[in-house]
């Protein structure tokens, strides 16, 4: 069965979400700091990309974890 599109209305900042895998990039936690229409801004906490910036499109995220 296929997982429901991410909804939005219930993030904010300060929330750490899963980022589902992508091309090579394994799935990991993201420290979300601003929300945005279509994207989140913040820091990846987990994964290759750990400490780095990062801008995710929303139907990355997988599920918040706060």
């Amino acid at each position: 069965m296929a997982q429901a599109p991410f909804n939005q209305d219930n993030l904010a900042p300060g929330d750490r979400v899963i980022i589902r895998a992508f091309d090579d990039i394994p799935e990991h936690i993201f420290q979300v700091d601003e929300v945005h229409e279509d994207c989140v801004c913040g820091q990846a906490l987990t994964g290759p990309f750990a400490g780095a910036y990062g801008e995710p499109d929303l139907d990355l995220i997988l599920r918040v974890i706060d």
